[in-house]
């Protein structure tokens, strides 16, 4: 269970967000961290009997809290939010799940941000040959409450090689392929949470499967 001394400790960063503050709340991070970790040990546990995670350990599921600020304007020292991610093992499940934790802003996301040209030449081809199998899960009515709508940038009219008046122009402009799921701060310490998270993230999982069939297929499939 996530604490409100988890979110409490975030505000008062987000406010204090100097390297004396953090020092002298050091504690307190390591109590924040700590029942982070617990929540994305067990959030592991419970998707490795759905799914097959690669992850092994809360711990090292978890991004730095020290932020990288050489090429920034903003010099703030550290993240306001303890995220973390979990990878789909073995090169045919392809896809992940991350977690955003901080005050305000606690969401789900799954996807594919940024997928290297060949990968978004295959995702495209697929969807320009046959775009129902996609569209039969984006309209899934579970689906759709729990996910909303796809996301992502899109190119202005039809990328290269394919035309504006394509049937599937609305989903061939997509350069990435991602959705969202938002949750209060309420919610996020809720006993129910960790249900909710994997709940949600199963009613993904035909999205990613699709995506790792789509660029997974041997290429005399395609």
């Amino acid at each position: 269970m996530l604490e409100a001394s988890t979110f409490d400790f975030l505000s008062d960063l987000k406010k204090n967000n100097n390297r004396d503050w953090f020092i002298e709340h050091k504690n307190r991070y390591q109590d924040a961290h700590q029942n982070v970790i617990a929540f994305m040990d067990a959030l592991i546990t419970e998707m490795k009997k759905v799914d097959n995670i690669e992850n092994e350990s809360g711990k090292k599921s978890m991004f730095r809290i020290y932020r990288d600020v050489r090429f920034s304007k903003d010099k703030s020292p550290y993240k306001t939010a303890l995220p973390g991610s979990l990878k789909r093992a073995t090169q045919w499940l392809r896809g992940g799940y991350y977690i955003h934790i901080e005050p305000d802003n606690v969401f789900l996301g799954v996807g594919f941000w940024n997928p290297n040209p060949s990968d978004l030449k295959l995702i495209r081809d697929e969807i320009a040959h046959d775009a129902q199998p996609l569209r039969n899960i984006l309209n899934d009515s579970t689906f759709s409450k729990t996910w909303g709508a796809l996301k992502g940038d899109q190119v202005k009219t039809a990328p290269k090689g394919f035309a504006k008046d394509h049937p599937a122009i609305d989903l061939l402009r997509f350069k990435a392929f991602t959705f969202m799921k938002p949750f209060t701060d309420s919610e996020a310490q809720s006993d129910d949470f960790l249900y909710e998270v994997v709940r949600a993230f199963l009613e993904v999982r035909p999205f990613l499967d699709y995506m790792s069939e789509v660029l997974t297929r041997p290429l005399d499939e395609t």
